[in-house]
């Protein structure tokens, strides 16, 4: 899967790994399933609901996508250690050539194997890239049941007032968000 990236991005989505169903499309974020698309305009990143064919809009709103490994799978957890860390490098490299303002991590799990973080918590993170920080966000699969589609949006929600993005959908507003706990 190609990354979906241009200059100046406020906020680059990380997930761990393409779907099957992504790979096969040809668009992040493709399985059934899937509730980043809510979670993006349920938090106002989005001024409507989108869904995968039209990730490109994404960039126009400061929005990137990658991954941190680049196999397809079934399930992350068909991924091996040494894929994860690979994976972690990579991305290291890539985020420093393209020094977007946030990098926001869909996945806690995904984080920890990567980074070698094996602390961290969904929120912001005291490590840095470079220029870049760092938020850990709840795994938007629908196979997190830990988070529900309003505590999913939450989350998503707290980052984009970190990152000083306008509420775009109207839904939540602009006010302070509290940390929730699943």
């Amino acid at each position: 899967m190609p990354d979906l990236v241009t200059d100046g991005l406020s906020i680059l989505l990380v997930g761990i790994n393409p779907g099957l169903s992504s790979a096969a499309d040809g668009h992040h974020f493709a399985t059934p399933g899937n509730r980043l698309w809510p979670a993006l305009h349920r938090s106002g990143l989005t001024p409507e609901l989108l869904d995968a064919p039209e990730e490109e809009r994404l960039l126009g709103l400061g929005i990137g996508i990658t991954s941190i490994v680049r196999r397809p799978t079934v399930r992350a957890s068909e991924l091996t250690r040494a894929e994860y860390e690979e994976g972690g490098e990579d991305l290291r490299r890539r985020v420093t050539a393209w020094r977007p303002a946030w990098l926001a991590m869909l996945g806690v799990t995904g984080y920890r194997a990567a980074f070698g973080m094996p602390d961290a918590i969904v929120g912001p993170q005291p490590e840095t890239l470079g220029p870049t920080r760092i938020w850990v966000l709840p795994n938007p699969s629908g196979l997190n049941a830990h988070y529900p589609p309003a505590a999913l949006a939450r989350e998503f929600a707290r980052l984009r007032v970190a990152a000083g993005l306008p509420d775009r959908s109207g839904i939540l507003g602009d006010g302070p968000f509290e940390p929730t706990r699943p």
